[in-house]
């Protein structure tokens, strides 16, 4: 008799749902953790070019033993979308359950990788802003915008000021309306970057940016950056003294060094080299690394993004649909 296969279909706002930024939070610091103790295998992600289409089409596999749980984020990335109402990124994680590798759930990958992005920014500044830190710059007005400003109110709930800068003033003023409404803390849209940054303790770039946004030499002592948008070679958000002048922590090394545009261009230039990297953060969440050593430092987090994060969320999210009855249940055999 065939064993009876189902796999549970689940859309963007029963993700949003199902997956709160908080616990979002301690699934991201397990799943890294669970790396670094090498629970957990990521190769880097496969990325098919579509020049004549003006995207890409991005491929992450990844598995897991605890729990066991083997699984691919399949996503197309189409900067060209932005103000069409289609997102950036598009498409579905795809789990399968570890013991007779059956698919198990189809997941938005959209908003997966919307919450689960921040999040993890969110662990990296529980682990290295100064617990002090309550002045947050945004550079960007996108949903990582939204979401990083999310993330950090987590990490960080007594952040008291947040300024956000985005070339697009229509974009930058629409984001901090809503952004100051739904969190109930005042948004202030600022002219230019360095604006924003000026005497900040947490800094986002969330832009996606093709050359610099931010400058080394407007960041204060001990502030603490968390980049997410030169996610491939070539793509700049930092300038190289803003990189050569911190500690610089990743999500990945092998990823960082194939792929961060930030950390790429500062090795190219010669002011850091491949040991610029102090420590992956789940090295620091299992103690095998420090973190912040002293007030006055500043720290960086480059942001990759990581097949293990997709699979966290997305289990997470097929668990809580499952036991509270969202999504769409569809049978293979």
């Amino acid at each position: 008799m065939d064993a009876k296969v189902e796999v549970q279909v689940i859309g963007r706002d029963d993700v949003r749902r199902l997956l709160p930024m908080g616990r979002c939070l301690d699934l991201m610091a397990d799943a890294l953790a669970s790396l670094a103790r090498g629970e957990a295998d990521n190769p880097l992600r496969s990325v098919m070019r579509l020049p004549n289409l003006g995207g890409a089409l991005g491929m992450m596999p990844a598995a897991s033993t605890a729990p066991p749980i083997v699984g691919i984020k399949v996503i197309s990335v189409f900067p060209g979308n932005r103000g069409t109402g289609y997102e950036s990124h598009q498409g579905f994680v795809l789990l399968f359950e570890g013991e007779h590798g059956a698919p198990i759930a189809l997941v938005d990958a959209a908003e997966i990788t919307a919450i689960r992005t921040a999040a993890v920014s969110g662990v990296a500044t529980r682990l290295l802003a100064r617990e002090d830190a309550d002045d947050l710059a945004i550079l960007g007005s996108g949903t990582q915008a939204r979401t990083h400003l999310e993330a950090m109110l987590v990490a960080r709930p007594g952040i008291r000021r947040v300024r956000a800068w985005s070339p697009t003033a229509e974009r930058l003023n629409a984001f901090a309306a809503a952004a100051s409404e739904s969190h109930g803390v005042s948004v202030e849209p600022v002219p230019s970057a360095r604006e924003a940054v000026a005497g900040a303790s947490i800094v986002c770039t969330v832009t996606g940016s093709a050359t610099p946004i931010l400058e080394g030499g407007w960041l204060s002592p001990g502030s603490h950056v968390n980049a997410v948008g030169a996610s491939q070679p070539g793509s700049m958000e930092l300038d190289v003294e803003a990189v050569r002048r911190s500690r610089l922590f990743v999500d990945r090394r092998e990823s960082a060094l194939h792929e961060s545009g930030d950390l790429l261009a500062a090795i190219e230039s010669g002011v850091v080299d491949r040991d610029h990297i102090v420590a992956e953060v789940g090295e620091v969440l299992t103690g095998r690394m420090p973190g912040r050593r002293d007030a006055s430092e500043v720290t960086l987090f480059e942001s990759l993004g990581l097949a293990v994060e997709d699979l966290a969320a997305a289990r997470e999210v097929w668990q809580r649909a499952t036991e509270q009855g969202f999504g769409t249940s569809v049978r293979l055999q």
